[in-house]
């Protein structure tokens, strides 16, 4: 096994106003498109979606996708490290690297695939995608910072305290939508114009 892909869809969407994982993005749901879109990477060979609030409507999108299972946070509303603890933990013990993304964040396969490639060819430890200076997502790290990422929490400033121990191999981008996170309605017609741009 080569990278285990851990899909973060277990947050409330308070300041969306309706459950991000469910909103329409091009003509599927935007988890079904992210799922979609994971596993059209060669190089990904698990996908663990981590879910917490409204659950029960998303396993159904998650059982019909290739390559993805399930992770269920119970303390969801504890915030983001307790997701990405619960992701990790799931992950297979033999994968090498951790593709580490929110649902929130959509993101095509051929963004996602040449990042794996460029972490690959500089052997790093962690690798980040940048657009115009600005980095973005999703994050990939070496199976050598899982321990790391088991610990992460939010008092501790989570992922952030991860990043700020290694130094990440940042990777350009032409694209925009590296930098894309949907968390208003706004953020979603933006979004799906840069899409409508890509196709």
């Amino acid at each position: 096994m080569f990278a285990s892909a851990v899909l973060l869809a277990a947050g409330r969407s308070e300041r969306m106003g309706s459950h991000k994982a469910l909103l329409e993005w091009d003509g599927r749901t935007l988890l079904a498109y992210q799922l979609d879109q994971l596993a059209a990477v060669d190089r990904i060979d698990e996908i663990v979606v981590v879910t917490g609030f409204d659950a029960e409507h998303l396993q159904p999108i998650i059982d019909s996708a290739p390559k993805a299972r399930e992770a269920f946070n119970a303390a969801f509303d504890e915030g983001k490290a307790g997701s990405v603890r619960t992701g990790v933990a799931a992950i297979a013990r033999d994968a090498v690297a951790v593709v580490l993304l929110a649902v929130d964040q959509p993101r095509p396969a051929a963004v996602i695939a040449a990042l794996l490639e460029a972490h690959v060819e500089a052997n790093a430890l962690i690798s980040a995608p940048v657009f115009e200076g600005r980095r973005g997502h999703p994050i990939v790290f070496s199976a050598d910072l899982v321990g790391e990422l088991l610990g992460v929490a939010a008092e501790t400033l989570g992922m952030r305290a991860v990043l700020s121990r290694h130094a990440a191999h940042e990777v350009p981008f032409d694209d925009p939508m590296v930098c894309l996170d949907l968390n208003t309605p706004e953020d979603v017609s933006r979004g799906l114009e840069l899409l409508s741009r890509a196709g």
